[in-house]
């Protein structure tokens, strides 16, 4: 029986080690060379950009998907009311819902994809159904987002980080 116990703790030790050096997919959320926030960034993860748009002063919303390939790619976005710059169309499909302008199937890769978070427009990144603010004091941050490989505690502090906010 001893080693029984023996075979079964050597192989969670080994485990364990192993996936704290595995270089995991993560959705890198970067300001400057400094990682802020990550999170799981395998394929199919998705998350949301919310602003407050300029001008219209109204909320704008862009959706965004890990590919197949590890790159970001915008999906859709939906805004309250056109403006200058906006295209009357993209992607697949363009319709109403609720008070907003919907645009769904643009599929096109942002990668990396840089926002500059100004506190006036209140920048917020929903992710898992969690909200997480990005805007702060002035100047304001640019952030990167990207998905990187890397080790787990090589990414903690940006892992626990946007839970601590």
């Amino acid at each position: 029986m001893p080693r029984k116990r023996w075979w079964i703790g050597g192989t969670v030790a080994i485990m364990a080690i192993a996936t704290v050096l595995y270089p995991w997919p993560w959705l890198a959320v970067r300001e400057g060379s400094q990682w802020r926030y990550a999170f799981p960034g395998w394929e199919g993860t998705s998350f949301t950009l919310r602003w407050t748009h300029s001008v219209e002063k109204e909320d704008w919303e862009e959706w965004f998907e890990v590919s197949e390939g590890g790159a970001i790619e915008i999906t859709g976005t939906r805004f309250k009311t056109f403006g200058a710059g906006v295209p009357a169309s993209a992607g697949k499909e363009t319709h109403l819902e609720d008070g907003w302008v919907v645009m769904t199937g643009i599929d096109r890769v942002v990668d990396p994809l840089a926002v500059q978070a100004a506190p006036a427009e209140h920048y917020r990144m929903r992710y898992a159904g969690h909200m997480f603010a990005l805007s702060h004091a002035s100047p304001p941050p640019i952030y990167t987002f990207s998905v990187r490989r890397a080790p787990i505690w090589r990414v903690l502090p940006a892992l626990v980080r946007p839970w601590l906010s």
